[in-house]
Parts: C-alpha cells; structure tokens; sequence
C-alpha cells in the first residue's frame, strides 16, 4: 500500500553534516505527521525530529539547534538536516509517515528501512 524510503546516510568525521531524505509513495490521499527516529546498538528505538502537516516541528533536546526537519508535501517528502553531528549521532535513522490512505479512513503509520548514520571522532 505505501513504501517508505530514506537515503542519506554515510560515514562521516565529527563535525560534519548530512542531509537525510524520506520518500513516501503509494495509495496515499495525505500524510500527517511525519518524523525521524533513530536506533543505536543495543538501545530503543527513539524520536528524533518530527513535523505535522502544516509545518510545526518538534525537536528532542540531544539534536535542538544541529538538526532541521522540514518537508515537501507535494513530493510526500520529509528531510532531515544534520549539523555539527557527534559521535553519539552514531545509529540507523528511520522515517517514519501517519498516512491517510485511499479510500480507508484514519490514519496509518508506516515505517521506512532504515539508513545508516556512522560518525567518527
């Protein structure tokens, strides 16, 4: 029904920066909230960044004034800008979409694969 797509992500030395991508496609009539989360070894999935649909951001405290997440919503894009990244950056990056899908009402979430995000001291 819905594919989710993130790309971006690399090796990087601290410091540096990364601009992630998330494609949403599918049977979809529109996307809520959209946001990133983030998994390191051994340790819980958790929030990152996330958007609603009309522009409101939130951010967690660990990534305030480095990260930017922003959106397209003719494209059923969301973008993750990462500056100033730390080691402890250092995880796979998800996407993750609320969809309203075609035809069926609520909303859905549906989840990308992941794309790995390695920084170096």
């Amino acid at each position: 029904q819905v594919r989710v797509v993130e790309s971006g992500g690399g090796l990087v030395q601290a410091g540096a920066s990364l601009r992630l991508s998330c494609a949403a496609s599918g049977s979809i009539d529109r996307i809520n909230d959209m946001g990133w989360y983030r998994q390191a070894p051994e340790k819980q999935r958790e929030l990152v960044a996330g958007i609603t649909n009309d522009g409101k951001t939130h951010y967690e405290e660990y990534v305030k004034g480095r990260f930017t997440i922003s959106r397209d919503n003719a494209k059923n894009m969301v973008y993750l800008q990462m500056n100033s990244l730390k080691p402890e950056d250092t995880a796979v990056y998800y996407c993750n979409a609320r969809v309203v899908l075609l035809g069926i009402p609520g909303a859905y979430p549906f989840w990308g694969q992941g794309t790995q995000v390695t920084v170096s001291s």
